[in-house]
């Protein structure tokens, strides 16, 4: 018989983001393409409640920790309350993942958000496991952090980059081997599933016939703040345009006065996080992303899947890797108000039917992010096959 290879990901969170989904993707990626793998998800916090019913469908084990109980009463909003939020998760977790790791022994242990935890870990036990660390967007190092991952990265499996960029960054801090970083893209595409769901598009239908989407964690890294200022503006222009966005996360309470402020209720709409986002793309007008930074940027590659057309900032490290302005997307300078209204323009005013080769040159570059791609590559980091 086989030796199965137990893979185990580790990804807590309090609000539905990106980073699950593909955390999700790649466990799915591993059962289906190849029979050796054991994979589960660590469900701290029922960061993977929702997707239940797919995980376990694809064969991939959810192993729940006492502390999901515990999630209800932490909040999820506000700046200061949810970093609150993040030093109970982390005093939570400290001793069941260090039982966890200890008593079941995976081979691998793939970490992706509040990764100082298992890195500390890391650092002051002997585990037989192997740690991946799976940079998830552009790193923010403070002097802490910075000396955790030097101390951390001398033990340390390896460490994934979405980007080329994002991995010349750590190149170039002298804090790691070289051999010891990889490119991998996210599995942000399922194929299958993504045919299935376009099935279903064009029965979607909102009040309203035409709208502007933007999508993502209501943080300040996605710059939401400054997408509804420069819309305000778009307004006294042109009063029947709508904006919706997609997400939740710290900031919602900010975008909401700011909405009530000045009045924006019947033309800026905050719709929360939304499973089926693929339908809202399909019908847009257009998909904006407004992010001072990226890394690739799930949306922008789900926006491609859906060929819609892209508004983006030229933000580091996924936009301005991916988007070329006018070959797959139109880029305005990032945080930049004027800039972003002449782009604005040019998305409003441009000729879909003329323009299809944007869409085609954006669906292209997304292929590189289906959870088969992923899989070739993981497979190889894994040295499994």
């Amino acid at each position: 018989m086989i030796k199965k290879n137990h893979i185990m990901y580790w990804s807590p969170s309090l609000v539905n983001i990106a980073t699950n989904k593909a955390v999700i993707n790649s466990a799915i990626s591993l059962k289906k393409y190849e029979k050796i793998y054991d994979c589960t998800l660590l469900n701290f916090f029922g960061e993977h409640n929702m997707s239940r019913k797919e995980v376990e469908k694809n064969g991939v084990k959810l192993q729940n920790c006492f502390s999901n109980t515990i999630s209800n009463f932490l909040p999820r909003h506000g700046k200061i309350k949810s970093r609150i939020s993040f030093i109970f998760m982390v005093l939570f977790s400290f001793f069941p993942l260090k039982k966890t790791i200890k008593k079941q022994k995976p081979d691998y242990l793939i970490i992706h958000l509040l990764t100082s935890l298992p890195l500390f870990l890391l650092l002051i036990f002997d585990f037989k496991t192997k740690f991946i660390l799976r940079i998830s967007g552009l790193p923010k190092l403070n002097f802490l952090r910075k000396k955790l991952w030097q101390l951390a990265f001398k033990k340390i499996y390896c460490v994934t980059c979405p980007t080329e960029a994002t991995m010349n960054y750590l190149k170039s801090l002298n804090i790691i081997e070289e051999k010891k970083l990889k490119l991998l893209h996210d599995p942000i595409i399922n194929v299958s599933k993504y045919s299935k769901k376009k099935l279903k598009i064009k029965d979607f239908k909102l009040n309203f016939e035409s709208y502007y989407l933007a999508a993502g964690r209501l943080t300040r890294q996605k710059n939401f703040l400054f997408l509804c200022e420069a819309f305000n503006e778009i307004l006294k222009k042109y009063p029947e345009e709508k904006l919706l966005i997609a997400g939740e996360g710290e900031d919602k309470l900010k975008l909401e006065n700011f909405i009530k402020k000045y009045k924006l209720e019947k033309s800026i709409f905050l719709i929360g996080y939304k499973e089926e986002i693929l339908k809202y793309f399909s019908i847009s007008k257009g998909f904006i992303l407004s992010s001072l930074w990226e890394d690739p940027g799930f949306v922008l590659i789900e926006a491609a899947m859906t060929r819609t057309f892209i508004l983006s900032s030229d933000c580091p490290n996924g936009p301005k890797e991916i988007i070329k302005d006018r070959k797959n997307g139109i880029l305005f300078k990032s945080n930049d108000k004027d800039f972003f209204l002449k782009q604005f323009e040019i998305l409003k005013n441009l000729d879909r039917k003329k323009n299809k080769d944007i869409l085609l040159n954006n669906l292209l570059y997304a292929k590189k992010f289906t959870i088969f791609n992923h899989f070739k590559i993981l497979s190889k980091i894994l040295k499994i096959n």
